[in-house]
């Protein structure tokens, strides 16, 4: 059992799942233990790894007491992460992805942004992405949107349009993990790890430099794993929206009716919520789809007691819907 502190400095757990990294772990794990900070444990469960990469973890684990690695007794990353939370014992948590790297300091500034604060926060910081193949405009913009967010303090403002905490780029202290739900979730993890923070009240502690280093490759598990899939996330957004933010005692419109707008509306029906549904597209006003009859906006329809779901991805489409909702609850699932 490791020391919960050392000359006041207080045992951070670092959670990891790990599988088919062998070409990458070993610079993840050299990452770590270059850290500024020394009073951590590692906690890596190999997730059925067929290549090298349990060996590699054994051999670091070997040179350092603070590395454990243990098996997956499911398979995936939820499984994981949750196999390694039951076997950490410290007062801090974090997770590591074993294909990234860690900024020297991460650890030590995260945990001093914390022990400034009371529980109830979750603290994070930049994030930059690095390839060694050309880095996909996508990427690129995401890193932006999510710095930007952290840079302005204001995370939560956005959260349904993607994820606003990098999922391996966090630390809140065990007590307040414990009340979220821990790991005890849907895919996709991080993402809804990020509405748990919101919907129990966690102040994000904004650190304005960049703390981890986020690698991009072909087969990454986000790229590949079905539980990424855009429907996945509809899935998340549509739940907690109806969760934490539906008010059953305002007209609720919907707007837009491509993909995005047809899978939410659908996802309504189902739960059976009513709303108006709007459109932009000439061609689809006064159709009927799913049982409801697609009307063209105009201010009449909106009240400041309107909540509107805007299910329109073009930023510039986006941005001229804002001016018309000024009055109005909106939420921007994109």
């Amino acid at each position: 059992m490791r020391d919960r502190t050392i000359e006041g400095s207080p045992l951070v757990s670092i959670l990891m799942p790990a599988k088919n990294v062998e070409a990458y772990i070993a610079e993840c794990l050299e990452s770590v233990l270059e850290q500024s900070y020394d009073n951590w444990e590692l906690i890596v469960v190999n997730d059925n790894s067929d290549d090298l990469t349990k060996l590699i973890l054994q051999e670091y684990a070997l040179n350092d007491s603070r590395i454990a690695v243990i098996d997956n007794e499911g398979s995936g990353i939820i499984d994981a992460l949750q196999l390694a939370f039951q076997n950490c014992e410290g007062d801090y948590i974090t997770r590591m992805d074993s294909d990234d790297k860690m900024a020297p300091q991460k650890i030590e500034k995260l945990v001093n942004a914390l022990l400034k604060n009371s529980a109830g926060h979750v603290a994070t910081g930049y994030v930059k992405y690095f390839s060694e193949n050309e880095l996909g405009n996508g990427y690129k913009k995401y890193e932006s949107w999510l710095n930007k967010l952290t840079e302005s303090e204001n995370n939560y403002s956005e959260i349904y349009k993607e994820c606003v905490i990098a999922s391996p780029c966090w630390m809140t202290y065990r007590d307040d993990f414990i009340k979220v739900g821990g790991f005890d979730g849907p895919y996709p993890e991080d993402y809804d790890l990020c509405f748990r923070f919101r919907n129990n009240n966690l102040k994000v502690i904004c650190l304005k430099e960049v703390l981890h280093y986020w690698r991009d490759y072909d087969n990454r598990t986000s790229r590949t794993d079905s539980n990424y899939a855009d429907n996945s996330f509809m899935d998340l957004k549509v739940h907690h929206f109806i969760k934490q933010d539906l008010d059953s005692k305002k007209e609720l419109v919907l707007w837009g009716a491509g993909k995005k707008g047809k899978t939410i509306a659908q996802k309504l029906i189902d739960s059976n919520i009513d709303f108006m549904w709007v459109c932009d597209n000439v061609n689809k006003i006064g159709h009927n789809i799913y049982g409801k009859t697609l009307l063209e906006f105009n201010d009449s329809l909106l009240s400041s007691e309107s909540q509107v779901i805007v299910a329109v991805a073009q930023k510039g489409a986006q941005e001229a819907i804002a001016l018309k909702l000024l009055d109005c609850e909106s939420y921007y699932f994109c």
